[in-house]
């Protein structure tokens, strides 16, 4: 059978500056035959993108192939001229990139954009190529195909926007689609979907796949091939089985150890109760103009309540719009709330940052997501800290260049770094410099908002390792705000499950998995991905068989405080969940539920 993608003795070189060449990608083989998806992983700076993107002639500037061949489709890919290059692109070989919400225009409707691509190669006119996006649209199971065209990237959700990249990238019927870590910043519920609809379509028209990923269980589902990947080298190739299951190579290896979840240690005693350093007190954040009750017109955080004590680690997790990226920006006084309060140390907590006092400020510290947005790109790591260390201790001079020399050392790195820029450095680096500025403050709590949501798993770990050697050296305490189920039950001792704004969940973090739990709870935990291959088709079947039809209205804030996950829950109980709002329950040695508990909890979870 001859190969859709053939690559032979694949050799990249990069230049930085006017130094001399160095190797990026090395002696890299491998064919894809039609209609198979290749995974292509391995840790940050393992090449495996520099890779992907070979495929589609494209390279990033200050680097070029040095030697070997690729072929795809039958074309010679590094024997194209740059314009035979720009006409195989998304007429032959598509892309699909990580981030779909930076990929689109947000002051252009969806339909415009999708259909764009088609145009530029002139494969059919606008009004067949409309008619074959709704198709498309349909088909990666979309909300409203008929109309979903006609809204903008802002009204859409993280996982829409995904599948309408790969609409975006089907619209040519491309022989070959690369896909570049489509689902890492997905929660586990919305990935599940938008998976199933990339294998769906896939397999309907026979597309060729190459999917880079770091997220082994995500190789087991949609893979039939793998290659690991390091330093731009091939360590291992095989079928998914082989590499998953029995890997050869000590690196492999190490990936799939990095991949296993691993639960926080009980210490077989029951804590006793400390005193709290924040308490979150009935929050409401929202926008639009006030209602009648006082509350705004569209309710993001609806009532939260929870509290961390002092040295404590609380995960807050949920699926994309449930409000937790909201949550984390009224605690840290970047957005005003409607109604509720904060206290830290007992002290109630201005909505606004700017009138806050300067000790609580300093006590309470942010860890964005993305380390990219908030390092300032022309200062240098050491320009960046010492602002840090100026602003809070007052240090100057020496003193001050001791203190940095101190916070790079409390993140396990070298005070060498304090002369380079952030991009040269890499994703976890860049990580451990975000918690460096933070500690500068001396907090007592730091929010770390999705801090490993783009990281492999290998450099997750070891930032999730730094958080738990802060709290034990530091006393610091933490909420660590995610979407990954295994993260958060490796360093969190409590967990607050977050729905549609709404709490319906705190507990011991360590008990998620097992005895009775809010409805909403079990779903996600038993939507993490295994590593097994034919997961994703039974878990879809699965939920499909236990959905029942929506016939019940959804409820809104004026709905007198009906249960937010009514339309989706398949215990709910006609006559009690869609006529009483639910009570909080408390489960004797388990969490705290929102729900009509015992009639609609089931104390089992799928295995």
């Amino acid at each position: 059978m001859v190969a859709t993608i053939q690559v032979d003795n694949l050799e990249i070189v990069g230049r930085r500056g006017r130094g001399a060449e160095l190797p990026i990608v090395r002696n890299v083989s491998f064919s894809v035959a039609r209609g198979e998806m290749l995974a292509l992983i391995g840790e940050s700076g393992s090449g495996k993108t520099t890779v992907a993107l070979s495929l589609l002639g494209h390279i990033r500037s200050g680097c070029r192939i040095s030697g070997g061949t690729i072929r795809v489709a039958g074309y010679e890919v590094t024997a194209l001229t740059a314009q035979e290059r720009r006409s195989m692109r998304g007429r032959v070989i598509s892309y699909v990139a990580q981030n779909a919400g930076s990929a689109f225009n947000p002051a252009l409707a969806i339909m415009r954009q999708v259909v764009e691509p088609a145009l530029v190669h002139h494969i059919l006119p606008r009004r067949d190529l409309e008619a074959r996006a709704i198709a498309l649209f349909r088909a990666l199971a979309l909300p409203e195909p008929e109309t979903i065209g006609e809204r903008y990237p802002g009204e859409l959700s993280g996982g829409q926007l995904q599948r309408l990249m790969a609409a975006m990238a089907l619209m040519t019927d491309p022989e070959v689609v690369v896909f570049d870590e489509p689902t890492t910043a997905l929660d586990v519920t919305t990935q599940i979907e938008v998976l199933a609809a990339f294998k769906s379509v896939l397999a309907e028209r026979g597309v060729t796949g190459v999917y880079v990923t770091h997220d082994l269980s995500v190789v087991a589902q949609i893979a039939d091939h793998a290659i690991v990947l390091k330093d731009g080298a091939v360590r291992e190739a095989g079928t998914v089985s082989k590499i998953l299951f029995q890997p050869q190579d000590l690196y492999s290896q190490a990936l799939l150890a990095a991949a296993e979840p691993c639960s926080r240690q009980s210490e077989g005693v029951e804590a006793p109760e400390q005193q709290s350093v924040l308490d979150v007190r009935d929050l409401v954040v929202g926008y639009g103009r006030s209602t009648s009750a006082g509350l705004p017109e569209k309710v993001i955080v609806n009532h939260v309540s929870f509290s961390v004590p002092k040295g404590g680690m609380l995960g807050v997790i949920g699926e994309s719009g449930c409000g937790k990226s909201t949550l984390a920006r009224a605690i840290s006084g970047l957005q005003p709330w409607s109604a509720g309060e904060l206290l830290l140390n007992g002290v109630a907590l201005s909505g606004n940052v700017t009138d806050r006092a300067p000790e609580q400020r300093r006590r309470l510290q942010l860890v964005a997501q993305n380390a990219d947005s908030v390092l300032n790109p022309s200062k240098t790591i050491g320009n960046t800290l010492e602002r840090a260390v100026r602003f809070y201790s007052g240090l100057r001079g020496e003193a001050a260049a001791r203190r940095v020399s101190e916070l790079l050392e409390m993140v396990q790195l070298s005070p060498a770094l304090a002369t380079r820029l952030p991009s040269e450095l890499s994703g976890g680096q860049k990580q451990r410099i975000n918690f460096a500025r933070a500690l500068a403050a001396d907090p007592q709590i730091v929010l770390c908002d999705e801090i490993t949501a783009a990281l492999d798993t290998v450099v997750a770990a070891a930032i999730l390792d730094l958080m738990k050697e802060l709290q034990r050296d530091l006393g610091l305490a933490f909420i660590f705000i995610t979407h990954d189920l295994h993260a958060l039950q490796s360093i969190c001792e409590r967990v607050a499950v977050l729905y549609a704004g709404q709490v319906v969940e705190v507990g011991p973090a360590a008990a998620l998995g097992e005895g009775f739990h809010h409805p909403y709870t079990r779903l996600l935990h038993d939507s993490v991905p295994l590593m097994e291959p034919g997961w994703l088709e039974e878990t879809r079947l699965r939920r499909l068989a236990e959905t029942m039809p929506a016939t019940l209205p959804n409820p809104s804030s004026a709905d007198a405080g009906l249960c937010c996950f009514l339309t989706r829950c398949p215990d709910r109980v006609a006559g009690l969940c869609d006529r009483i709002a639910p009570p909080v329950r408390s489960v004797v040695h388990g969490p705290r539920v929102l729900c009509h508990l015992p009639a609609s909890i089931r104390p089992e979870f799928s295995s």
